[in-house]
């Protein structure tokens, strides 16, 4: 996998319009420091092969300090992109070996599905992991080991996380490298080796846009479907243009997503989100197939994704209020600490009652509530102001990928994973304590803000912000009519959300994809049509009517929502996922619009509360309906009817004026 690794980003530094040369300049030191930690892991190999017994005695203290070595010299690297990914999973691979003796923890049952045998490990390197995931699984370092099969021919073989993350980031330091040009930019205010940070005038709360840039999500731990609710407006993404009389080399170097990739605050950054993201649609996966081969039940199964939603209602408006009083960096690291231990005791509170289940999914979002604010007010302070707007489509890209390759990647690994389903949970948390650790490597300057007020009158603010707000939306017809339609046109999204995974499994035939893969090739789909919508609304939406454009997207999502519950065949299933994702974005991304431009600015983060709190109600609303009735009406035919009332929502939005000629 380093060999690829190594491959892939020599060629995209390469295509990037780098040069070969760019390697011999680049900027790393303590290399012997790296070179003495691999030369004294191989050495120590190679003494405990031959037989010789000092070395075997000291097979810990060896390890410990070749991996020691080598993870120092990273840390002392981390101003070059990547090389903070790469140590790491040299830390986590050395964790592994030191838990285990000095050994590398192997799981068999993962050994057997690459298509190898016990005959293929090394007796004096490898140990077998305890085929069951018990607690002495957990103890012994398990989701830290060799545990991921790759069944490919003539390259089979059992990897840990630590071996994926140390390929991606060496891949992604001689992307940078190859890229780099004649002269690189400064892409922050703070460099890493700086002792003392210096704050930029205008930096902190005064560039936070007050409608949260992170792309809406429903579910706040990214539970359930791609679909994107409109109840959180954000701004547009608009990429700058490349100067001209430019090469194309130049010009490709300079390009915002090429320049981020180069500065490596913000890909470390972005790594720690888009990996957590991937994580929790691995965890998703797994906790809805889990539910319902425990319950068989289609209300519990939907209770999951009803118990990830309701925090949005409850603590959405909040969260955003304390994040911004207190240190953002140590909110998001302590939140990627929580959900790694809530994550990590999925399986076992599962086994000994799945209601405990419940109560535990909502920590997760409540969490995450803290930790998506405190992302948005960290990015501006990390990138300089011209990269905000790329950076934010970044970001959003990282997560919408995660989606598309999350999804099919978690299905095939759940499957494959059978009644082992806990393994799936651990790597998600594992996921947090990697993003927690790339966060804590990050020097951030300081927010400059005025003194917090007492925790009091910030809850006595903020109920008095929420009265302007809601008579400012009250007020503004269009807007108000909008959120209205908005309510009953997302009750669609709330029952595909709870049902989709009891309809992957009793309403598809599943003679072209099985379920569980189903489910995630489903969630997929959806992504991919978020993809192509957010593209072309952002390229031809502004020559179009905003209102013309809700209703439309409302109705052909409607329809396609008809369409997905009323079919058993896996493809057309998963084409109307494509349309849906697709139409979700037409209505939302002119929704966002109308709100940014007709609330004034000093308004605008509390109108958008007042919004979110209605349509998250009524969506919430739907999934306990729909959850309820699932097990005594067709999950399909539950889906399809709320994609009527999706239908219904158009009509009604095409009569009134204010909302069609907006």
């Amino acid at each position: 996998m380093l060999f690829v690794a190594v491959i892939l980003g020599v060629v995209a530094g390469l295509l990037a319009g780098g040069r070969l040369r760019n390697l011999l300049s680049a900027q790393f030191r303590y290399g012997a420091l790296i070179l003495g930690g691999l030369l004294l892991r191989v050495a120590s190999q190679g003494l405990i092969d031959q037989g010789v017994e000092i070395a075997e005695e000291l097979r810990v203290v060896l390890f410990g300090a070749s991996f020691g070595m080598i993870v120092v010299a990273l840390w002392l690297n981390r101003s070059q992109p990547g090389l903070l990914l790469a140590m790491v999973g040299v830390g986590a691979n050395g964790v592994a070996v030191l838990l285990n003796g000095g050994y590398m923890p192997v799981w068999m049952p993962a050994v057997e599905m690459a298509g190898l045998t016990a005959a293929d490990l090394s007796p004096t390197f490898h140990v077998l992991l305890p085929d069951q995931l018990n607690l002495e699984f957990l103890l012994a370092g398990g989701p830290l080991g060799d545990i991921i099969p790759i069944a490919i021919p003539f390259i089979s073989n059992v990897i840990s996380v630590g071996d994926m993350l140390l390929a991606a980031g060496v891949g992604w330091f001689l992307f940078s490298a190859v890229a780099r040009g004649s002269s690189d930019p400064d892409q922050g205010a703070v460099s890493l080796w700086s002792a003392r940070p210096v704050v930029e005038e205008g930096s902190g709360l005064a560039r936070q846009d007050p409608a949260g840039i992170q792309r809406p999500i429903v579910g706040g731990s990214g539970m359930g479907t791609g679909l994107r609710s409109a109840a959180t407006p954000g701004a547009e993404r608009i990429l700058p243009t490349p100067p001209s009389g430019q090469t194309v080399g130049q010009r490709v170097r300079e390009h915002p997503y090429v320049r981020l990739a180069r500065d490596a605050r913000f890909s470390a950054f972005w790594l720690a989100g888009t990996i957590s993201v991937f994580g929790d649609r691995l965890h998703q996966i797994a906790l809805g197939v889990m539910v319902l081969a425990m319950t068989g039940s289609a209300m519990q199964t939907g209770l999951v994704f009803l118990a990830a939603t309701l925090p949005n209602l409850l603590l959405g408006p909040i969260a955003g209020t304390f994040v911004d009083r207190w240190d953002q960096k140590l909110v998001l690291i302590v939140s990627d600490v929580i959900r790694a231990a809530l994550v990590l005791t999925l399986p076992f509170v599962a086994e000994t009652n799945v209601w405990f289940v419940y109560p535990l999914v909502f920590l997760v979002t409540s969490v995450s509530l803290f930790f998506r604010p405190a992302k948005s007010a960290i990015l501006p302070r990390i990138v300089s102001r011209d990269d905000l707007t790329p950076a934010n489509g970044a970001i959003w890209t990282g997560e919408t990928l995660a989606d598309i390759a999350g999804y099919p990647l978690a299905g095939v690994f759940v499957a494959l994973l059978g009644t082992n389903l806990a393994l799936a949970f651990w790597v998600d948390s594992l996921t947090y304590i990697v993003s927690a650790v790339l966060l804590a490597g990050l020097v951030i300057p300081p927010a400059v803000r005025k003194a917090a007020p007492q925790v009091t009158g910030a809850v006595a603010g903020f109920v008095e912000e929420l009265r302007d707000g809601w008579h400012f939306l009250h007020g503004e017809v269009a807007l108000f009519q909008n959120t209205m339609v908005s309510v009953l046109a997302q009750l669609s999204i709330g029952a595909t959300l709870s049902l989709m995974v009891v309809y992957a499994e009793r309403s598809l035939s599943g003679e072209i994809i099985p379920y569980p893969n189903s489910y995630a090739v489903i969630e997929a789909a959806i992504g991919v049509g978020n993809l192509a919508g957010g593209f072309v609304v952002g390229a031809i939406g502004a020559r179009l009517r905003k209102g013309w454009l809700v209703v439309t997207g409302f109705a052909v999502m409607g329809l396609a929502t008809i369409v997905l519950g009323l079919t058993s065949n896996e493809l057309l299933a998963i084409g109307a996922a494509v349309v849906i994702g697709i139409f979700n974005l037409v209505y939302v991304i002119p929704s966002q619009t109308l709100f940014a431009e007709r609330t004034p600015e000093g308004m605008l983060g509390r109108v958008v509360a007042i919004r979110s709190s209605i349509v998250m109600g009524a969506l919430t609303g739907a999934m306990a309906v729909a959850s309820g009735l699932a097990d005594h009406i067709d999950a399909g035919y539950i889906i399809a009817f709320t994609g009527v009332l999706t239908v219904i929502a158009a009509v009604v939005a095409a009569w009134l004026p204010a909302v069609r000629d907006a």
